[in-house]
């Protein structure tokens, strides 16, 4: 699925771009302001998981191919293009410098094969940041990397020239210079005013020769990406297969990389158990039905259950795969869209927030995985990382009753003798796989199961069961219209458990008066046609976490600005609302180099988002890969930055 993002090529915003998650996409970005140690972990923090099959690299054999899931083969191998996807991003982690990598918690840490040193050496007059770079770091052409190569991408990705054509410019829009430093290994960069989010730029770092002009920038990365300066080079691309391959760079003077080949292949998720289970994969993503499929697969005969029992061919292909799991980072959130209709009234949009129970979707979603259960409490931090807060309390918790008050006030008034009408089904069972795995349960719209009589109320063994009190009210009308809302979600089998959350939010909202119409559209439509059009008053995507949240976060909530051609300027703020405030606590925390003071300025942002009652977090996605178990570091990565030349076998 592709990444949308309100921009076009022509023309820079003053923002680093995140990446908008549908179904099943996750961008892994560089991560959080300061330049952290050399790998330390330091304390451990609450709500960091991390699954993978830990090896030594002294375990692991110099040799072999593993083929990994991807969802697609890129589009561009640039990563700073609007078009660049989930693997464009492994490419170049691979690939090419990655000068900050994350720990477990999502912490950057220096990466010595590229950095002896990284640092804010002046805050006054101007802030100077000095790398020392490692003298061993070389091109796969045996070319030094140097301060050149920084200079060139400041230059690409300033916004000052519109032959680039960038996703964004944040940060490097702020650098003054770039230069060489006291010798050939050191790069100086000036800032024209100070920026808390340095330890973001420069990642990943292209070669000079990719960033120098706008045609090499725009298109010489489209197929083929001759460079490296990683463990890995790319070596050979198959659209008809749908693989890409790489191997091991020769000239890469850190970890030899265990594989000799590290091969991708574009396999749609509802074919990589078949694919598994065939030996066509050896790594994959997978959804929470397959992952259930394969963790039963894997069961001692005597623990097997009702048909699996009986089936002990079925499962041999599954078999020898291990399931891990982790909290992605990432999350879910409900998206109300307050450019126009009911929910242009802020308290209309926090009746909506109230009616519905995030603890009991978050059980809903996370606790039959196995994985940490409580809904997410921050727009800007997830679960785990430095200075996590849950700020929920700025909206309050659920309440029905509240929720009818706030109806009632925005002058949304209970309905008399309405027809009947039909009361949504209830969703499927928790996991798909505790019946048949691959079935695909369709939600039903709001308008095709019988609704109560005139007094407003149900049979009691009609009563909803999601962790709060059920039931259809009355239907609300103001000034004759009747109040509801148009719930957009992808119709694609990936989607199946978003449309079961979905179900239950449209039940929630029944229960205070407010009636959802529930479109299903094709997944390749849902961000471009519908969410980033504004075609919609309710949906439900996600977005990566990030350890920059003064940079990466703004454009997601930040008010909405009139275009010079008349139309809104959203950026990456689909919900169409934000204020001058949070804008301001933004930018405050991006000029803030005193980690503790930016991340205070971050979290009072949050706290105005949560009142905003536009975006409501609901939970951290859950992370489900599968692996051959004779697959050595590689999983459920979670926060951190996978080292890829330490994936392999085991010996």
């Amino acid at each position: 699925m592709s990444v949308i993002r309100t921009h076009s090529r022509s023309r820079s915003r003053s923002y680093r771009p995140a990446a908008l998650l549908a179904v099943g996409l996750l961008l892994p970005l560089p991560v959080l302001a300061g330049c952290g140690g050399d790998g330390g972990a330091g304390a451990e923090l609450p709500g960091a998981t991390q699954d993978i099959a830990a090896a030594p690299r002294s375990k692991v054999a110099d040799k072999g191919a593993l083929t990994w899931a991807v969802d697609a083969l890129p589009a561009t191998y640039n990563v700073f293009q609007s078009d660049a996807d989930a693997t464009a991003q492994r490419v170049a982690a691979a690939v090419l410098p990655t000068l900050f990598t994350l720990d477990v918690h999502g912490r950057p840490q220096r990466n010595a094969d590229y950095l002896t040193a990284a640092g804010v050496v002046r805050r006054e007059p101007e802030q100077v940041v000095l790398y020392r770079l490692n003298p061993r770091a070389v091109w796969n052409d045996g070319t030094p990397v140097t301060a050149a190569d920084f200079e060139a991408q400041w230059k690409a990705l300033r916004g000052k020239d519109s032959a680039f054509w960038t996703a964004g410019n944040a940060g490097y829009d702020r650098i003054a210079r770039v230069e060489r430093g006291a010798d050939a290994h050191e790069v100086k960069v000036t800032f024209t005013k100070p920026y808390a989010d340095w330890a973001g730029l420069f990642t990943p770092l292209y070669p000079r020769a990719a960033m120098g002009t706008g045609n090499a920038f725009n298109d010489s990365m489209r197929k083929a990406l001759p460079f490296s300066a990683g463990p890995f080079q790319v070596a050979g691309r198959d659209d008809a297969q749908g693989t890409l391959a790489l191997v091991r760079n020769p000239r890469w003077w850190g970890d030899r990389a265990k594989l000799d080949r590290l091969v991708l292949r574009a396999v749609p998720r509802d074919e990589r158990p078949a694919a598994l289970a065939g030996g066509g994969l050896d790594v994959a993503e997978v959804t929470p039905a397959a992952a259930d499929r394969i963790t039963r697969a894997n069961e001692p005969p005597r623990q097997r259950k009702g048909d699996d029992a009986n089936k002990p061919a079925a499962a041999d292909g599954l078999r020898g795969l291990a399931v891990h799991r982790a909290l992605e980072p990432a999350y879910t959130q409900l998206a109300l869209n307050g450019a126009a209709g009911p929910l242009s009234d802020e308290r209309v949009r926090r009746a909506v927030a109230r009616a519905i129970d995030r603890k009991a979707l978050a059980e809903f979603v996370l606790a039959p995985l196995g994985l940490p259960a409580a809904p997410l409490g921050s727009h800007v931090l997830v679960a785990g990382q430095p200075g996590y807060e849950d700020n929920s309390d700025a909206l309050g918790s659920p309440d029905p009753g509240a929720a009818r008050d706030l109806l009632a006030d925005a002058g949304w008034k209970e309905g008399k003798g309405e027809p009947p009408r039909r009361r949504p089904a209830q969703a499927g069972p928790q996991r798909p796989a505790a019946g048949h795995p691959d079935d695909k349960a369709e939600v039903p719209s709001a308008e095709e199961v019988p609704e109560f009589g005139g007094d407003g109320q149900l049979p009691e063994d009609e009563k909803d069961s999601d962790g709060g009190k059920g039931g259809l009210a009355p239907v609300r009308f103001k000034e004759g219209k009747k109040l509801t809302l148009r719930f957009v979600l992808p119709k694609g089998a990936g989607a199946e458990p978003l449309r079961e959350v979905g179900a239950r939010i449209a039940r929630r909202l029944d229960a205070v008066g407010i009636r959802t119409e529930i479109v299903k559209v094709e997944d390749a439509g849902f961000f471009k046609d519908h969410v980033a059009s504004g075609d919609f008053d309710l949906a439900l995507y996600s977005w990566p976490a990030s350890a920059f949240p003064a940079t990466d976060a703004r454009p997601i909530f930040a008010k909405p600005q009139p275009a010079a051609d008349g139309s809104l300027q959203v950026e990456q703020n689909y919900t169409r609302v934000g204020t001058d405030q949070i804008d301001r606590l933004f930018d405050q925390a991006s000029t803030e180099l005193d980690a503790d003071a930016a991340r205070d300025l971050v979290l009072r942002a949050d706290a105005r988002i949560w009142a905003a009652a536009a975006a409501i977090p609901l939970y951290q996605r859950p992370e489900l890969v599968v692996t051959r178990r004779s697959v050595a570091n590689a999983g459920a990565f979670g926060l951190a930055s996978p080292r890829y030349q330490d994936v392999g076998f085991r010996r």
